[in-house]
């Protein structure tokens, strides 16, 4: 039996999580990742480490976190390591050229669509806001620019009616480190040709910004509620209430109409009906800034003359 190759990972938010578990469980074990610098976060905006750095040194596996990629000092770095083949899932930088000739089976992507459908940094929310019905993910060849590189395998999966971006973020983690590990020994043994992309039917999904969250009461319902499910649980569907800011959690569009303005409350019982620029749309839960989550009906039993009141109404 032939040596394992020498694996190199590249990965840093949860998503990459599953991919690299998977990777050390198998005769692939990295003896490496690479992953982005310990970042500030939290209220007291403390350095928090990437969740791959974190799970790679409870398996007393090293870190490299360059800052930039193509630094040349970085470069070096992992050309020392003589990888023979990488990993990548959901990295966070592009790969130069000098780093991608390095192993002489490839790099190999786990991307969460099916391209050549969303491309880019955000395909999960892109694919829900956008209302596809399916998505996958796509185990790629890495190439010098984003995610255009030849397809070496795909799975496809139905998208739920009520999943968000989160939930279905974990089954394509899950689904692109198993379809991985099926990938990687038919591409070592040179049992898979790569096929190119079909860049007419590209489509790009930008980087999501907080700003992307706020609600737009004016849109139909039906765009709202996929607005709702695309942003959570980041960076979440937001709106105002007589001042307070409040996170939207749970919704979808009813299947009647309100002449009421966009925003407006018309009911309040079991969800929370709002007219909106076309059809109703029903809040299931919601939760205000600094408290906990509530069902709609904990909610309306916790607020006065929650029916006539407008979400949005601050920001007109």
């Amino acid at each position: 039996m032939p040596d394992a190759p020498r694996v190199l990972f590249y990965g840093s938010p949860d998503f990459a999580v599953p991919t690299l578990r998977a990777l050390i469980e198998s005769p692939y074990r990295p003896i490496a990742v690479v992953t982005q610098p310990d970042a500030r976060a939290g209220r007291g905006r403390s350095l928090r480490p990437p969740p791959i750095k974190e799970l790679g040194a409870t398996h007393d596996i090293p870190a490299l976190q360059p800052a930039r990629l193509r630094d040349r000092a970085a470069i070096a770095q992992i050309a020392s390591l003589k990888p023979d083949l990488q990993v990548v899932a959901a990295y966070g930088q592009i790969i130069p050229v000098e780093i991608l000739q390095l192993p002489r089976h490839g790099s190999l992507n786990v991307h969460a669509s099916l391209l050549p459908r969303w491309r880019g940094a955000s395909p999960i929310s892109a694919a829900i806001l956008h209302g596809d019905s399916e998505t996958g993910v796509t185990i790629m060849l890495v190439d010098e620019t984003e995610d255009t590189g030849d397809i070496i395998r795909q799975r496809r999966t139905p998208i739920g009616p009520d999943e968000h971006a989160g939930q279905l973020s974990d089954r394509l983690a899950e689904m692109g480190a198993e379809l991985l590990l099926e990938t990687i020994p038919e591409w070592i043994d040179g049992a898979i040709t790569p096929a190119p992309q079909d860049s007419n039917l590209a489509t790009r999904a930008r980087r999501v910004n907080k700003r992307q969250g706020r609600i737009d009461w004016t849109a139909p319902a039906e765009l709202i509620g996929r607005h709702v499910r695309a942003y959570t649980p980041w960076p979440a569907a937001t709106t105002t209430l007589d001042g307070t800011s409040i996170r939207v959690t749970e919704a979808a569009a009813g299947s009647d109409d309100a002449s009421e303005l966009p925003g407006t409350i018309v009911d309040a019982a079991e969800s929370i009906r709002v007219a909106t620029g076309s059809g109703v749309l029903e809040i299931r839960r919601l939760q205000r800034a600094g408290k906990r989550e509530l069902s709609a009906e904990e909610f309306s039993r916790g607020t006065r003359d929650l029916v006539g009141q407008r979400f949005g109404a601050d920001d007109d």
